[in-house]
């Protein structure tokens, strides 16, 4: 068995490419625009694991507002003071890899460091693209056996699909008041994609209708420039089709004013309308089977501060290795990380039903 690093990379050169690979997802995902170590930020990312009695943890602390009236005039202030209510969300963490190898030195002419540049290429874009596809599982609460399109996924031996991933059972349907069906004729009615028919297509009355829900239950938006209040809005590529075909969105559209595109937080974003950053991404969950079963429908995400919680540990692992006496190359990355759609009582909603902290879900029609 050949245990030879086929190019005997120093551990600082190893550093090198699995930090350039790294920084070649981040670029290539969609995802990981949105992410930042603050809770400002719609994805928060936790970069350094917390030591507890259960060991070393990846924790999201997420804090709710303040009950109490507190104290008028001259009454007693000591002794009643409130306390500030945290919950500690654990995001669990695990590990996805993936490899090339190649056939043999006739099966491949080029030099190994080409093939090192053409393994990192692909295998960044794979990482990106499957961190892509569970952040928006994980938001729409759907399990990482189905395919964001809504098939299932192929089932593969243990160890070789998504769902076996450590944190793949924490994925949690969307809550009672978090999830919403549009209906054409009755506005946001309770969440139900079985009562979905064709004609329930996005439209601006749903954005503005989304929007005031989410005000009303005190879904926190990103601080933008001014300190103004913003949410991401997602769609599938279909969905912004049908939104462009609505005579009171393209009104408005024609009437917006600048959205600021050196902000950062409007990258990659279509348009910003009445505070909606609107996205179009091909990984909203989508569905031919909805309605009556042949009704298509997406998955629309309405997505505010801390919407969900990604455990970033360290940089990918990057190993080389050689087989059949030096005839094979191999190149294998790996990376720890871990991903958590936080919830909690929230004091608004009028129930003691655990919601959804950061993302409302809009099941329409496209």
């Amino acid at each position: 068995m050949a245990l030879t690093n086929f190019t005997a990379l120093t551990t600082e050169e190893k550093t090198v490419w699995s930090r350039d690979l790294w920084a070649a997802a981040r670029n290539a995902s969609f995802t990981m625009r949105f992410a930042g170590k603050g809770p400002n930020s719609m994805i928060q990312r936790i970069t350094e694991l917390t030591k507890s009695e259960k060991g070393d943890r990846a924790v999201l602390t997420l804090v709710a507002d303040l009950e109490g009236d507190g104290v008028v005039g001259d009454y007693t202030m000591e002794n009643n003071e409130e306390a500030i209510k945290a919950y500690d969300e654990v995001i669990t963490i695990d590990q996805l890899r993936n490899a090339n190898r190649l056939a043999g030195r006739m099966a491949d002419q080029k030099s190994v460091v080409n093939f090192r540049g053409t393994s990192k290429d692909i295998l960044a874009y794979w990482m990106a693209d499957r961190i892509d596809q569970m952040s928006f599982l994980t938001l729409s609460g759907i399990a990482y056996t189905y395919n964001t399109s809504g098939v299932l996924r192929p089932v593969n031996p243990t160890g070789r699909n998504l769902s076996d991933l450590a944190f793949a059972s924490d994925v949690s349907s969307p809550s009672v008041t978090r999830w919403r069906q549009w209906d054409e004729t009755n506005g946001l009615s309770a969440g139900d994609n079985t009562a979905i028919v064709a004609a329930d297509t996005p439209s601006w009355e749903m954005l503005v209708e989304t929007k005031a829900l989410m005000k009303d239950q005190y879904i926190r938006g990103i601080k933008g420039p001014g300190g103004a209040e913003y949410y991401h809005v997602f769609m599938s590529p279909q969905g912004i089709a049908k939104l462009k075909q609505d005579s009171t969105f393209l009104a408005n559209l024609q009437n917006a004013g600048p959205r600021g595109e050196a902000n950062p937080l409007f990258s990659g974003s279509m348009l910003t309308q009445d505070g909606l950053i609107i996205h179009e991404f091909r990984h909203v969950h989508t569905s031919a089977t909805w309605g009556s079963g042949a009704v298509s429908g997406q998955a629309v995400l309405f997505c505010g501060a801390q919407a969900l919680g990604m455990a970033d540990i360290g940089l990918p692992y990057w190993d080389e290795e050689t087989f059949d006496y030096g005839n094979q190359h191999g190149v294998s990355v790996g990376k720890i990380f871990g991903l958590l759609k936080p919830t909690f009582q929230s004091i608004y909603s009028g129930t003691s039903v655990v919601e959804d902290f950061g993302v409302l879900r809009v099941d329409t029609a496209i």
